[in-house]
């Protein structure tokens, strides 16, 4: 099993989403946070004054799926969240030793089927 770490542009959440339903995501967590990386933020204009905004909004994906669907889930997140721009975000995966699931007790991979 692997854990995949996705962190994407806000706007990107809806278009993602409807990717992983089409390759058979068995589910996923989302979390609104704010971050920055190389880009270091950006500056604005308000009322005139110019302003530093270092973190900026992001939307980081959590999805823990087998072995055999991480190609495809990181190639439909990779595909779907791109525009080509600084900060379009990164992609994690890691692995997972295991799951249970705490209604029934029952341990692994058809944890997250």
């Amino acid at each position: 099993m692997k854990m995949i770490h996705a962190i994407i542009r806000r706007e990107k959440l809806a278009a993602v989403k409807d990717a992983l339903d089409a390759v058979k995501c068995p589910g996923m967590m989302v979390w609104e946070i704010v971050g920055h990386g190389k880009q270091k933020g950006i500056t604005e204009q308000f009322r005139g004054r110019e302003f530093k905004v270092d973190l900026l909004p992001k939307t980081k994906i959590e999805i823990i799926v087998s072995d055999s669907q991480v190609k495809a889930i990181v190639e439909a997140i990779v595909r779907t969240a791109s525009t080509n721009k600084i900060g379009d975000g990164k992609i994690f995966v890691s692995p997972i030793e295991d799951a249970i699931r705490i209604r029934t007790g029952e341990r692994g991979d058809t944890v997250v089927l």
